[in-house]
Parts: C-alpha cells; sequence; structure tokens
C-alpha cells in the first residue's frame, strides 16, 4: 500500500509540475522491492498504481497513455528521495500514515503538504475510514477512547486548506465512477469552541511505543481534562481537532525518537488556518525548514483548538517536566 501511494502521488505531481522542478520528501525506498525474492511484490505495486491512475479522468486528471511498467513505478517511488530543507519548494509525502490502524481496518491517513521556503503552505489530508459526521462515530470504553463509524454511515473524507486563508475544508471520498462532483460538495469544517478543559477532550497514539501515555495522563489530570482520552492511529487526530470532534492532541515522544515532518506537516497546517494552535511544548512554531526530522522541538508537540486551552497545557507541561522521565 504504502508504495503503490507513493508511486501514484510521485507520478501525479512530476506530470503536472514537470519531474525537473519537483522535490519530494516521503518516507518510503524502493530498496526492499529491488530484491530478486521481491518480484511478486512488485507485481502487485505495479497492478495498483495502474489501477488507481486508470481512475485520474474521473478527478478530471489525466493519466499515462499505457500502463506503467515496473522500472517507471521504481523510478516514482525513488524519486521521492528529497531531503527538504529552507529554500525551495518541497512536498512531503507519508503514503500511509498509520500502517497499524490501515492493517486493522482502523484510521488511517494519507498525507500530502507543500513546503515553501520553510513554510507549510498546502496541508491536505485522505481519510478513507473517517466519518462524515460527528453523529456517526462509535465510542469504544475498554480502558479507552477509541472511534470507528457505524456501521450504517458515510465514511471517507479529504480535508484541505492552504496557508492564510483561514479556511479548511472536508470533501467526500469519491467512491467507484460517480465522478468529481466540484467544489460544492466540499463543507467548511472549524475547532470546536469549548474551552472548559472538563468538557474537552484529548487525543493521542494508540501505541505507547513512541508517546509517553502515563505523562500526557498525568497533564489531563493536572489541567482537569476529565474525558478520557481518545486514542487514534495517524494524523487523523489533526483531523479530529480541526473538525471540532475533540479539542487537544498531546504528544510527548520517550527519550531519543526524532519526530519527523511526513507526520505532522499537512495536520499542523489544517488544525491552524481551521482555527486551532498547534507548537511545541515550549510554545512555538513547529520548524519544518530544517530537513525530514522536526529539529529542535521543544520536549512535544500540543495541538488544541483554542489559545485558552492550549495556554493551559503549556503551563501544565512546565510545572510537571522535571518529575518526569522523559
Amino acid at each position: 500500500m504504502d508504495w503503490s501511494v507513493q508511486a501514484t502521488v510521485s507520478w501525479m505531481l512530476c506530470e503536472y509540475f514537470g519531474s525537473e522542478s519537483v522535490s519530494i520528501i516521503a518516507e518510503e525506498d524502493v530498496q526492499a522491492l529491488s530484491e530478486p525474492d521481491s518480484e511478486g511484490l512488485l507485481g502487485m505495486v505495479v497492478t495498483t498504481v495502474n489501477e488507481a491512475l486508470a481512475k485520474a479522468p474521473i478527478y478530471g486528471l489525466n493519466g499515462p497513455g499505457k500502463a506503467l511498467m515496473a522500472p517507471q513505478v521504481l523510478e516514482a517511488i525513488s524519486r521521492c528521495n528529497s531531503s527538504g530543507g529552507p529554500v525551495g519548494k518541497h512536498w512531503v509525502l507519508d503514503p500511509v500514515d498509520g500502517t497499524l490502524g490501515f492493517v486493522r481496518g482502523d484510521q488511517y491517513a494519507i498525507a500530502l503538504a507543500l513546503i515553501d521556503d520553510g513554510k507549510v503552505v498546502i496541508g491536505i489530508l485522505g481519510c478513507p475510514n473517517y466519518p462524515l459526521e460527528k453523529e456517526s462515530l462509535n465510542y469504544h470504553d475498554n480502558g479507552l477512547h477509541k472511534f470507528s463509524s457505524s456501521s450504517t454511515s458515510e465514511v471517507g473524507c479529504v480535508i484541505y486548506t492552504s496557508k492564510g486563508s483561514g479556511e479548511a475544508w472536508m470533501q467526500p471520498l469519491i467512491h467507484g465512477n460517480e465522478g468529481l462532483q466540484g467544489p460544492n460538495c466540499a463543507k467548511l469544517i472549524k475547532v470546536s469552541a469549548i474551552d472548559d478543559p472538563a468538557l474537552a477532550t484529548f487525543c493521542e497514539s494508540v501505541e505507547g511505543a513512541n508517546t509517553n501515555h502515563s505523562f500526557t495522563a498525568g497533564l489531563a489530570n493536572g489541567v482537569g481534562l476529565r474525558n478520557k482520552p481518545l486514542r487514534v492511529h495517524s494524523m487523523v487526530k489533526y483531523a479530529a481537532i480541526a473538525r471540532g470532534d475533540a479539542e487537544i492532541y498531546m504528544k510527548f515522544a520517550r527519550g531519543g525518537y526524532k519526530e519527523k515532518i511526513w507526520d505532522h506537516a499537512a495536520g499542523v497546517l489544517i488544525v491552524q488556518e481551521a482555527g486551532g494552535v498547534v507548537t511545541d511544548a515550549g510554545g512555538r512554531p513547529l520548524n519544518f525548514s530544517r530537513g525530514m526530522y522536526l529539529e529542535g522541538l521543544d520536549r512535544g508537540i500540543v495541538a488544541c483548538s483554542g489559545v485558552k486551552l492550549h495556554e493551559k497545557i503549556i503551563g501544565a507541561v512546565y510545572a510537571s517536566w522535571d518529575s518526569s522521565n522523559l
């Protein structure tokens, strides 16, 4: 799935902007696909890419004149080898953010952002399993909150924005061959107006390998959050904040883990343009100008629906950090 998405997006970007002028930072490389015993896997990737590109006309786009061959698919994947930096335009792609969620049939996202001279200027999140309506969310409680869509709800959306627009939009996915309906099917989304910690819901990662749940639990208690955490795979957490389904997202990585820009770029801009606030735990903007990693990150990441909640979280971080083991 990751390779197929990366090849498809890479091919499209290069088709429309020219391969010589497109810089793409992405997670996957072709090493595993190029092994002699990976011929079957490569064949499946090539088939999936061609199936996706064949549907380009549905979206008003041009596909290849004929099916891509394996070398062309490998070239499209390997073209995503930029290291970014403070100068120029760089596309940032996470082809499948939340692989475990994808495998489990849970939440995952396809994330694409454009960085221009170190600033994120376009953010796009494709969320195939995210319900279009908040009322369709099911909250499963077995020691934590985790949402999925009800069996009767319409699921799947694309959320997108551009820097300085002050707007974020959500558009339903296209299913089958129904065709693109145009901008009128997109809906303006905004962050929640809740600023009382006792009423707020906070998101965090499902898995604890690269985040400290006990520290966020302590922060939540310290600022008066009463709802149990909403643990969600992938950048769908940012989508939840932007759409008003939750108010806070906190991530504090365990020692030695470095945050990658493709895990945050699109989601950060979407939350900001929807009216929210995203900084590191020191209250500073995230720096996307220093390559593949969020270098200089102060302790963690805090995204909130508004300034009041954000200030409370940042204050709690300063009050409790010295006693933590991060």
